[in-house]
């Protein structure tokens, strides 16, 4: 069944848990779609996980249209949720709507997804009255990563707790229609998940949100910069890739593949007229 936001709130009605996970190529979101995700998240982490940044601000529009629009065929059932890049959305209303729509129109998303709280909700409104479904992302905001001062878990203080919990409310408010919530104290973030109406995506934020969100590459360990705690690994397939590519590698040179198995043929009649 196709997944949609009407799909997002009838689990958050019935409390069954949702499940996302990144793609960034055909493939791959192939292979994510038939495992039965409800959605897919096509999240500017392909800075990092694709493109080899240290961070995601340097990601583009282009980049996140060209990875969605190879998601989104490869997608047949799950929502396709594309991230807005850094200062997509920032710099005024407008920009927040013209590039929410393109990423909708090229990209073939099926919604969007901004970090931020209360400050973006004008961004919020504009884009959803333009009929975009919008996707919050509070706590640890990446794009924010400069000022926060590093990767750090959020909403620890009271000030800061609180916060969230308004922010939280703002977003709903606005009409977003669910929220991720990362690298946030599991307590706080089940307080957040039954104060709201949507659900909550959870990514380091405890079990007590309405679903979960990973980026594929750390659960079946394909990138190994950097593992945050939150993770695990649901396969080590990083180590049976390497494995493979030096299997190839050893085979090539030893002169055992290609084998006979993998050629073509040639009639020997038409060979011995070759000159």
């Amino acid at each position: 069944m196709k997944n949609t936001v009407t799909t997002f709130k009838q689990a958050k009605q019935e409390g069954t848990k949702l499940t996302m996970l990144t793609a960034y190529d055909y493939s791959t979101a192939k292979l994510v779609d038939e495992a039965g995700v409800n959605a897919i998240l096509v999240g500017d982490s392909l800075g990092n996980v694709v493109l080899g940044y240290e961070d995601t601000l340097s990601v583009t529009m282009e980049d996140m249209i060209h990875h969605g629009r190879a998601v989104s065929r490869g997608a047949k059932n799950a929502l396709v949720v594309i991230d807005m890049p850094f200062m997509s959305y920032q710099t005024s209303v407008y920009d927040a709507v013209v590039n929410a729509g393109r990423l909708m129109k090229e990209g073939r998303g099926g919604a969007v997804k901004l970090e931020g709280g209360s400050e973006v909700c004008p961004q919020i409104k504009a884009i959803t009255s333009a009929g975009i479904p919008v996707m919050a992302h509070l706590g640890l905001t990446p794009q924010s990563i400069n000022a926060f001062g590093g990767f750090k878990v959020q909403g620890k203080s009271i000030e800061a707790a609180q916060k969230l919990m308004d922010d939280a409310r703002a977003v709903e408010e606005a009409g977003a229609f669910a929220i991720t919530l990362e690298c946030v104290p599991a307590a706080l973030a089940d307080l957040v998940t039954r104060n709201v109406g949507i659900p909550t995506i959870g990514i380091g934020a405890g079990a007590g949100c309405d679903g979960q969100v990973l980026v594929y590459a750390d659960a079946v360990g394909l990138y190994s910069d950097f593992t945050p705690k939150f993770v695990k690994r649901f396969g080590n397939l990083g180590e049976q890739m390497r494995e493979a590519f030096s299997a190839y590698v050893s085979e090539v040179q030893q002169g055992s593949f290609p084998a006979e198995e993998h050629t073509f043929k040639i009639p020997e009649d038409v060979l011995s007229q070759i000159k």
